[in-house]
């Protein structure tokens, strides 16, 4: 892993979004469209699993029996024919999702969400996703990250229509590379918010938890500093105590209905904090984009923060 290649893949992400978006206008990704009434295991490991997350809660709100687990789990849905498994790896080569897979073959339908079609997962499974995100040079899963996020929006566009995911990665890329050509402007401000020897946290609401944990996981993964994520309801009952005794300085993806509370928490306690996508009480600088305001393109646009604060740390 590099720095420099990291900032390369990030300047990457509107093109990668654009062909993914292309891929889905032309019907080239090939979701099939018979799911709707199977139960769908979304897994996969890391950043997979972020996205997993998400889509999954998206599906289960439109309907579908759809979940998310962890691909080192000892168990979960036993192999079904009724049952379809979505195994999501970047390059198709994850030994926990490998393994979670194993029992399947044969009886689940398995579809693998990769970005190496010829990878041994995509060898496994009975049809093979192309998440269109190209090599991250950097070796750090960020645009994998979002194109797992965007094909499983178009899965969801798929099985029960509800938004457009052509049209929402377009906004995103567009809304992605904005952000990029403004950080100049943003970051140095965010920096200084989150200059803490005690490390940094992400909040955000449960509908985009991915972008706490993801931001959480480039800080660690790149720089190597403490930093952890957390819904923003289930803060204030399992982080809100670090206010009182750390330097606490966080990045919030704002949009919880819990939001008041966590910004009162802070206040009281002297924290900092940095919103993202909206306002937060007493937030010491906030960064708006366009589209911030739709949860889809949030999830694909928003956690470029978190991916600049951490080159920036790790280039220095």
């Amino acid at each position: 892993m590099n720095a420099v290649d990291f900032r390369a893949d990030l300047d990457q992400i509107e093109s990668a979004l654009n062909r993914l978006a292309d891929s889905v206008a032309d019907g080239s990704i090939g979701w099939p469209t018979d799911l709707g009434g199977k139960r769908l295991l979304l897994t996969g490991m890391g950043s997979s699993y972020f996205a997993a997350d998400v889509c999954a809660r998206r599906l289960r709100v439109a309907g579908l029996n759809a979940v998310a687990e962890l691909a080192s789990v000892v168990a979960s849905w036993p192999p079904s024919p009724d049952l379809v498994v979505i195994a999501i790896s970047a390059n198709g080569g994850s030994g926990e999702t490998l393994a979670a897979v194993e029992s399947h073959i044969g009886i689940s339908q398995v579809i693998a969400l990769t970005n190496r079609i010829d990878s041994e997962l995509g060898l496994r499974s009975d049809l093979v996703i192309d998440m269109c995100a190209g090599v991250e040079t950097g070796g750090v899963a960020c645009r994998s990250f979002r194109n797992t996020i965007g094909s499983l929006l178009a899965l969801e566009t798929r099985l029960v229509g509800g938004i457009d995911a052509v049209a929402t990665l377009r906004r995103a890329a567009a809304a992605s590379t904005d952000l990029l050509n403004r950080s100049e402007v943003w970051l140095p401000p965010v920096l200084d918010a989150l200059a803490s020897p005690d490390g940094a946290w992400f909040l955000a609401p449960a509908e985009r938890l991915s972008s706490a944990l993801q931001g959480a996981l480039m800080v660690r993964e790149g720089p190597r500093r403490w930093a952890a994520g957390s819904e923003t309801g289930n803060w204030n009952h399992v982080d809100v105590y670090l206010t009182k005794t750390l330097d606490y300085r966080a990045v919030v993806f704002t949009g919880s209905r819990y939001d008041a509370e966590a910004a009162r928490w802070m206040s009281e306690r002297g924290s900092t904090s940095v919103a993202v996508g909206g306002s937060f009480p007493g937030a010491r600088y906030a960064i708006r984009y366009s589209g911030d305001h739709e949860t889809a393109v949030a999830l694909l646009t928003e956690p470029l923060v978190a991916e600049l604060t951490a080159y920036t740390w790790w280039a220095e």
